[in-house]
């Protein structure tokens, strides 16, 4: 029931404000993400009334960890006691507040910022600036009395201390010094042990806020994506082939093979060679037109081999230090056993037959969508859920999610809680190509990871700000983006025409401009590029609906882009600037067909592999330079704000290009580019800010 506005709150001694808590998502309706060990940076707005002196902290305690809805902040102290821990906050000034810390667990996490008037804080304020002799005896006592109500709050040697302390200040308070009490009353010894123990009993607390930490793989990863039925054509491939094919997916420095769906494919309706209504007999349709007598979500295709096969295939793929993806594509065939043992769960025609899939003019008469709507919603959820726990069972951590933005928000947030619940280290990719606030609202929902529009941003100002948006923008601390340069239903224009300049370009864009990226992989390692017909996104030949022998490929136009993508996925896991996107700052170069940009990780023990490692200053600087047109040679002035990269304004410094391992020495702010993508469209500059001088040597012993 609302509080009448004439009655007397339950506690009016609160002085505090807290307010503007960043990060928050929709109020906390929804938990912001980090991943293990990444840095959670919040600030808050915290004031209070008059000229006291403030003190506000930053809360933090892991779910079930306690019941309380807020930290008991009269007995906390820095640290942690109980269930929550604390850090004391910094001001930045303008009353604004900021701590951060690193989440050592996967979980549902809570954080707040609690603020207090601080008496001694004040007191001690005052006193720096007082002069007059009597008023400074007065303040002694006062100080005496603040520091006995410490020392009482304290205990134990804390309390002793302080309470000599306040004795020290009684009797001084008449005889000593004026200078020499001064100096007593504002021992910063004291000072320091005073603040460890604080009066909070009239703490303003924010309400609490959600965060979700996931593992690492959640922020930062290479992604490789290919059909298993592929792998020995004209025969049918297995999933046992699979395995002979991880050693060359990892020697290219992918951390994740992920597979099409892998079930039965229905027969009725299916889709022939080039999304042909009609299919031959030997045909092998389209593995997201799922079930058939064989089974639905929980069977594997009999051509593809058994569940032995895949916990195989999964165990293999670990030991070379990668994990297997599997879609997961909510849709039926229309021969999926659902069709007849649930037909509520599907919308019917007014002819009485089961509604097909449609986007207008696009129609997928092989495709069921289910009904969100049915009346039996309930059944139909949990076993939706089940297709997830069916193959977490089986050891898949990892989901890529077909269409989710064609089912329900509803169940998304109920299921993909649930299932985190269990298995917090399970990952959701969204494969949303869709309008904004709905990728955004599935972010918000859940899924760990989401597709982007980098496909179709080719030009300088639409990789700018999109990357802006998504780098700093207010989508950061719960969209996460993973960038596809192409997928087995798109090929975009710019590799339709660009040749290997454009396939050399959109990877290195993808692979350094975000922490997370992937590739449809051998039509990508090839260089296809032939459209279905003129205007069309679609390949000729789709791997979707028939098999496509990419051994004969690879045979008549060579190893394509593999020793390229594997240079650049080395460099990746080499620099811990491109394992996240929150430092990600375009840079000023005077020609409109380029793009340079800079990313940046403070000081750590990541990386030693080949192009990784530290500048003598600490920190590792990536300076990436693209020339965007794949057809021509392009150059320019390239300017960096040396000061703001850690630098002198007039300094000199190495830029080694590990895509060439080539070294340059520049000066100054402002450097000649030349990129010629006939040879390698781009530079992938390490910066190496201390350079060897004669101080360093000494020959005479």
């Amino acid at each position: 029931m609302e509080a009448r506005k004439d009655e007397l709150p339950d506690e009016g001694r609160v002085r505090a404000v807290v307010e503007a808590v960043t990060p928050q998502v929709d109020g906390g309706r929804f938990p912001a993400k980090r991943s293990v060990g990444e840095e959670l940076v919040v600030e808050a707005d915290c004031f209070a009334d008059g000229h006291d002196a403030v003190v506000a902290m930053l809360c933090w305690r892991r779910e079930g960890e306690g019941a309380e809805a807020f930290p008991n902040v009269a007995g906390l102290s820095a640290g942690g006691t109980g269930r929550w821990h604390a850090v004391p906050m910094r001001p930045l000034g303008n009353d604004r507040w900021r701590a951060s810390i690193r989440l050592p667990e996967m979980g549902r996490w809570w954080y707040t910022v609690c603020a207090w008037v601080d008496a001694f804080q004040s007191w001690r304020n005052e006193l720096i600036r007082r002069t007059d002799a009597e008023d400074i005896r007065i303040a002694a006592l006062v100080g005496a009395e603040l520091a006995e109500a410490a020392a009482a709050r304290a205990g134990g040697d804390d309390g002793q201390r302080l309470a000599a302390w306040a004795r020290r200040l009684r009797d001084s308070s008449a005889a000593a010094d004026i200078d020499e009490l001064k100096a007593l009353a504002l021992d910063a010894g004291h000072a320091e042990l005073a603040a460890r123990h604080p009066d909070r009993r009239f703490a303003a607390t924010h309400a609490p806020l959600p965060l979700d930490v996931d593992r690492v793989r959640a922020r930062c990863g290479a992604w490789y994506e290919f059909f298993p039925r592929s792998l020995t054509t004209p025969v049918h491939g297995t999933l046992a082939d699979c395995i002979a094919h991880l050693p060359r997916v990892a020697a290219m420095g992918f951390d994740i093979v992920y597979l099409p769906p892998i079930h039965p494919i229905g027969r009725e309706r299916r889709k022939g060679p080039n999304n042909a209504l009609a299919a031959g007999a030997d045909d092998v349709g389209s593995p997201w037109a799922i079930g058939a007598r064989e089974g639905g979500h929980l069977a594997i295709h009999p051509q593809l081999g058994s569940a032995e096969d895949l916990r195989r295939l999964i165990a293999a793929a670990h030991g070379h230090g990668m994990e297997v993806a599997l879609d997961v594509a909510l849709q039926c065939a229309p021969d999926h056993p659902w069709v007849a043992e649930h037909p509520a769960w599907f919308r019917r025609r007014p002819d009485g037959s089961v509604q097909y899939a449609e986007n207008p003019p696009k129609k997928y008469q092989d495709i069921y969508p289910f009904d969100f709507e049915s009346e039996d919603w309930r059944a139909m959820w949990q076993a939706l859920a089940g297709i997830f726990r069916h193959w977490i069972g089986e050891g898949v951590r990892v989901f890529r999610v077909d269409n989710p933005h064609t089912k329900s928000f509803a169940f998304w947030e109920w299921a993909l809680s649930a299932i985190r619940r269990d298995h917090p280290d399970t990952l959701f990719l969204a494969e949303a190509f869709t309008r904004p606030r709905v990728m955004h609202r599935l972010a918000k929902l859940g899924f760990n990871q989401s597709y982007t529009y980098f496909t179709w941003r080719n030009t300088r100002p639409e990789l700018t700000a999109y990357f802006q948006e998504l780098a700093h923008g207010p989508g950061y601390d719960y969209f996460r983006p993973n960038v596809w340069p192409n997928t087995p239903d798109i090929l975009p224009e710019y590799l339709q025409t660009g040749g290997r300049g454009a396939f050399a370009v959109r990877l290195i864009l993808a692979a350094t401009l975000a922490a997370t990226y992937g590739i449809y992989g051998p039509a990508f390692e090839l260089m296809e590029q032939r459209p279905r017909e003129p205007g069309s996104e679609e390949y000729l030949d789709s791997e979707k609906y028939q098999l496509r022998d990419w051994q004969a490929v690879r045979q008549e136009r060579g190893d394509g882009l593999g020793e390229l993508i594997a240079r650049v996925n080395r460099i990746r896991r080499a620099n811990p600037a491109l394992h996240g996107n929150a430092s990600l700052r375009f840079l000023d170069i005077d020609n409109e067909h380029m793009l340079a940009y800079a990313k940046h990780a403070p000081a750590s023990t990541e990386g030693e592999e080949e192009g990784g490692g530290e500048d003598a200053e600490g920190g590792n600087l990536i300076i990436v330079v693209v020339n965007l047109d794949p057809y021509h040679v392009h150059d320019g002035w390239l300017t960096l704000d040396l000061p703001a990269l850690g630098m002198e304004a007039d300094a000199s410094y190495q830029m080694h290009d590990l895509l060439t391992g080539a070294r340059y020495l520049w000066s100054g702010p402002r450097n000649f580019v030349r990129l010629d993508p006939g040879r390698l469209p781009a530079h992938i500059f390490r910066v190496r800010r201390k350079l060897r001088s004669e101080r360093d040597f000494d020959y005479f012993f």
